[in-house]
C-alpha cells in the first residue's frame, strides 16, 4: 500500500498515455495534460526540486493558484521530492496568507499568473521562502523561472515515504490569528482513495468518466475524491473558466460531461438558472414541465424520467449523470428537483481533519436529509450527552501542524475524533447531521437552538436570497449576558429594487420573518432581524462565515 502514491503516477501513465487527465478552461480554449503529459512535466519539476534546488525531504512547497492541470504536477512533484504540499487559498488576502505561510514556513512557492504579484510580496514577508516558480507558460518579458522552462530532465531517485509521513498540511477556513494547519498523511489519503473505491461502483456506472469539479484545489474534498481518486480510475478531470451557471453548462456540453463534484449553493444556482429558463418557455411548454414534473414524484426510473426531461438535459449535453455534494447541508428542495428531472444527487459529509470524506451516500435508496452510511475505515458514535459524532479510523488527520493544544482540544489520546457536529444513525445506520456544537446559542431559559433549524425554515422564502443565524448576547437588562436569536436576512434584488424607503424594505422582512416562524417553537424564533443588501462573506466552498457576519452585525447594531 505504501506504493500506491508514489506509483501512481507511473502506473497511469502507462494505462491511460494520451488519455486527457486534466484540462482547464481558458480564453483561448482548453489546455489540457495527457496522462503521460501530466507524468512528464510532474518528473521534471521533481528532478529541479532535488538536483537544481536541493530541496530536502520534509521541506515545503506552497501552491497559490486557481485550479488548473498544473497543480496535478506540483502536487506529484512534491510526493516524488519527498516534500510537504501547502495548498494555499488563492482567494485569501495577503494577510491571511502571511499569517498561514508564517505558521509552516515554504521553502518553495508554485504560482498562476493571476498571483504573481502576491507571490512576490510574500517572497519578501516570509524568510523561509528561498524559491519562486511559475506554474504556468511564462510570458515574453517573464524573468520568473516556469515548470516549463525548467531544464532538468526527468530522471531523479523518488524519496519513498512512510504512511505516518505528512503529505499534505491544510488550512482551514477563517485564517486569522493562529491558523489550523491539518496535517493529512499519505496513510490518510490512501484510505480514502480505497475507500472511495470502494463506493463509487455504487454512484457510478462507468469507471472512467468526464468530470467537471469547481471546487478549489486547496480543498481536501477535491484533492482526494475529484483528483487523487478519479485519477486512480482513469478519468478526465475538467475545471471551469467561470463559475457562472451558464458558462459551466456550456462546458459540459463541450465536454460531455458524465458526473460532477460541488457544492449546494451552486447547485442552488443552477437549479434557480434552470427554473429561469423554464419560465421563460412559451405557456404550453410550461404547462407540459409542471405536469411531468409533478408525475415525476411518482416514477423510480431514471431512464423515464430522462426521457421526460431530455430537452433540460440536453443542457448538461446529454450525457450528464449526476452530483457529489459536499461541503455544507444541501437544500432537500434542490436536491428533490434534480432526482425528479433525472439526475442522481450523493451527498458526502467530512471535514478536512477526516482526509475529508466520513460518509456517503449512494445507491438506490438514498434519503434527501441523510449523508448516508459511514465508510466502512470509521468506527463512529454518538456521545450520549452532547449528541456530537466522534469518529475515529486511518483517515483521521495527523494532528495541527506544531499546535498541540489545538489538536487535543478536538483528538483524544486513544484516537477518537470531535467532529463538532451533531449527529443521529436511524435504523438502516445512515447518518443525519442536525446542527453543529459551536454554533449552538443557549438562551437564558437553558433552551438549545441550533441556527441552521431556524435558517431551514427561513429559506423557503423565495424573497430571501441569503440567510444567516445566530446568538447575540444581551449587554442589558435582566437578560444581561444570555443570548437571543438573531437573523441576518439578504433579500433578491427584485425585492431590494421594489423599496425606496428603507423602513418599507425592513417592514417587509420583519414580515415574511415572523409568518415563516410560527413553524417554529416559540423558544426558536428570531428575536432581533437585520437586513442586509451586501452578499454575505463566504469561504471557498461558499459556507458563510458565521462568525464574521455576527461581527459585522453587532458592530454596526450597537
Amino acid at each position: 500500500m505504501k506504493e500506491n502514491v508514489l506509483s501512481l503516477l507511473d502506473q497511469n501513465t502507462k494505462l491511460y498515455g494520451e488519455r486527457i487527465a486534466l484540462g482547464k478552461k481558458n480564453k483561448y480554449g482548453w489546455k489540457e495534460l495527457t496522462y503521460k503529459g501530466l507524468g512528464l512535466l510532474a518528473k521534471q519539476f521533481a528532478s529541479y526540486l532535488i538536483t537544481d534546488l536541493q530541496m530536502q525531504k520534509g521541506e515545503k512547497l506552497a501552491i497559490l493558484s486557481e485550479s488548473m492541470p498544473e497543480i496535478g504536477a506540483c502536487l506529484f512533484a512534491s510526493v516524488i521530492s519527498g516534500m510537504v504540499t501547502v495548498p494555499l487559498d488563492n482567494k485569501l488576502t495577503i494577510y491571511e496568507l502571511e499569517s498561514i505561510l508564517s505558521s509552516c514556513e515554504p521553502s518553495v512557492l508554485a504560482f498562476s499568473h493571476a498571483n504573481v504579484e502576491k507571490a512576490l510580496e510574500l517572497k519578501k514577508r516570509i524568510p523561509s521562502i528561498k524559491h519562486l516558480i511559475l506554474m504556468e507558460e511564462p510570458k515574453y518579458n517573464s524573468t520568473l523561472p516556469s515548470i516549463y522552462t525548467i531544464n532538468s530532465g526527468t530522471e531523479c531517485k523518488w524519496r519513498h515515504r512512510s504512511l505516518r509521513d505528512t503529505a499534505l498540511i491544510i488550512y482551514t477556513s477563517g485564517t486569522t490569528g493562529a491558523p489550523k494547519g491539518v496535517q493529512t498523511t499519505f496513510g490518510n489519503m490512501i484510505t480514502q482513495v480505497i475507500e472511495m473505491s470502494k463506493v463509487l461502483p455504487e454512484i457510478l456506472p462507468n469507471e472512467s468518466v468526464n468530470l467537471l469539479s469547481i471546487l478549489p484545489m486547496n480543498h481536501l474534498f477535491e484533492l482526494t475524491v475529484g483528483f487523487s481518486t478519479f485519477l486512480n480510475r482513469g478519468s478526465s478531470i475538467f475545471y471551469p473558466q467561470s463559475l457562472k451557471p451558464k458558462d459551466v453548462l456550456a462546458d459540459m456540453r463541450e465536454k460531455k460531461i458524465d458526473f460532477m463534484i460541488t457544492v449546494p449553493a451552486f447547485l442552488k444556482l443552477l437549479k434557480t438558472t434552470i427554473e429561469a429558463d423554464i419560465r421563460s418557455l412559451p405557456e404550453e411548454e410550461k404547462i407540459l414541465f409542471e405536469k411531468s414534473y409533478a408525475a415525476a414524484e411518482y416514477i423510480t426510473d431514471y431512464t423515464i424520467k430522462r426521457q421526460l426531461f431530455r430537452s433540460i438535459l440536453a443542457k448538461f449535453g446529454g450525457n450528464f449523470y449526476g452530483f457529489i455534494s459536499g461541503g455544507a447541508p444541501l437544500d432537500p428542495s434542490v436536491g428533490e428537483f434534480f432526482e425528479r428531472i433525472g439526475i442522481k444527487i450523493f451527498q458526502g459529509y467530512g471535514l478536512s481533519e477526516t482526509s475529508p470524506v466520513i460518509s456517503m451516500d449512494r445507491g438506490d435508496d438514498r434519503k434527501l436529509l441523510s449523508v448516508g452510511p459511514v465508510l466502512g475505515s470509521y468506527d463512529a458514535k454518538i456521545d450520549p450527552e452532547t449528541g456530537e459524532l466522534l469518529v475515529k479510523g486511518p483517515s483521521v488527520m495527523k494532528g495541527y501542524y506544531n499546535n498541540p493544544e489545538k489538536t487535543a482540544e478536538v483528538l483524544e489520546p486513544d484516537g477518537w475524533l470531535h467532529t463538532g457536529d451533531i449527529g443521529e444513525f436511524d435504523e438502516d445506520g445512515r447518518l443525519y447531521i442536525t446542527g453543529r456544537i459551536k454554533n449552538m446559542i443557549v438562551l437564558s431559559g437553558g433552551k438549545k437552538v441550533f441556527p441552521e433549524e431556524v435558517e431551514a425554515v427561513l429559506e423557503d422564502n423565495p424573497n430571501f436570497a441569503e440567510i444567516c443565524v445566530f446568538g447575540a448576547t444581551r449587554t442589558s437588562g435582566a437578560k444581561d449576558g444570555t443570548e437571543e436569536i438573531m437573523t441576518v436576512i439578504v433579500p433578491t434584488q427584485s425585492v431590494i429594487d421594489s423599496y425606496t424607503n428603507e423602513d418599507d424594505l425592513y417592514n417587509f422582512i420583519c414580515k415574511e420573518v415572523k409568518d415563516l416562524s410560527i413553524r417554529l417553537a416559540s423558544y426558536k424564533r428570531p428575536v432581533n432581524i437585520v437586513v442586509r443588501k451586501e452578499p454575505l462573506p463566504r469561504t471557498s466552498t461558499r459556507k458563510v462565515k458565521r462568525n464574521i457576519v455576527k461581527e459585522e452585525t453587532i458592530a454596526i447594531t450597537k
